[in-house]
């Protein structure tokens, strides 16, 4: 079975070779090389070239786009390498050119079985419905879904980030209040302990005046 293609280096990476092995008798079974079935060769072809488009990077007014390739385009890549290239090319000056006038739009790109059936179609990200339509099954497909995602995800971390400020706020006017509290609660325990002391010292003074009063008397 020939390989071309990207279809090479995978082929080479995993063709199966089974060593010699020993069986429960104690003979040796020998194996051989197990060469990659088309559809084998054909996957890895496909992951390949999945990986070219993966490393593409998009216009900034591209938000969404998808590339749709049909069996008989990727067969045609697969034998003929110049074709694959072409492919890759006009998907690449696609990809990151800039779609105007509007600032977002989605783009769909078809690859057939020749050069004359690619094509591009583009729309406004206001009218996507055509875009998702025609991306169903897309061999490939990137939306601003990530950036979305990106989005929200910095947003839970903002308010989850506010909840945990306004928490500690809350804690601490919590212990200040609590500490005005205690405060607050000492002073009132020692001003009555001073006004206790000084009516005790204002009795027992009263007491002594009396005493001494009465005393005086005695001595009369």
């Amino acid at each position: 079975m020939s390989i071309s293609g990207v279809g090479q280096n995978y082929y080479q990476n995993n063709v199966t070779s089974v060593k010699n092995k020993k069986n429960m008798n104690g003979t040796e079974e020998t194996g051989g090389i197990r060469e990659l079935t088309e559809a084998e060769e054909m996957a890895a072809f496909k992951k390949e070239f999945y990986a070219e488009l993966d490393r593409i990077p998009r216009d900034r007014t591209i938000a969404n786009v998808a590339v749709n390739i049909s069996e008989e385009a990727f067969k045609n890549m697969k034998a003929d390498p110049k074709y694959r290239e072409q492919m890759l090319s006009v998907i690449r000056r696609d990809m990151t050119g800039s779609v105007a006038p509007a600032p977002d739009c989605s783009l769909v790109i078809t690859v057939g079985a020749t050069a004359k059936d690619y094509r591009a179609d583009g729309w406004s990200v206001n009218n996507d419905s055509e875009f998702y339509a025609r991306s169903q099954d897309s061999f490939f497909k990137k939306t601003s879904g990530q950036k979305d995602r990106n989005k929200e995800l910095l947003e839970e971390y903002l308010e989850k980030r506010t909840q945990v400020k306004r928490q500690q706020q809350e804690l601490l006017d919590e212990n200040a209040v609590k500490a005005e509290q205690e405060r607050s609660r000492l002073a009132k325990a020692w001003n009555s302990e001073r006004q206790m002391a000084a009516a005790s010292n204002a009795y027992d003074a009263n007491v002594m005046t009396e005493t001494v009063a009465d005393g005086d008397s005695l001595f009369d």
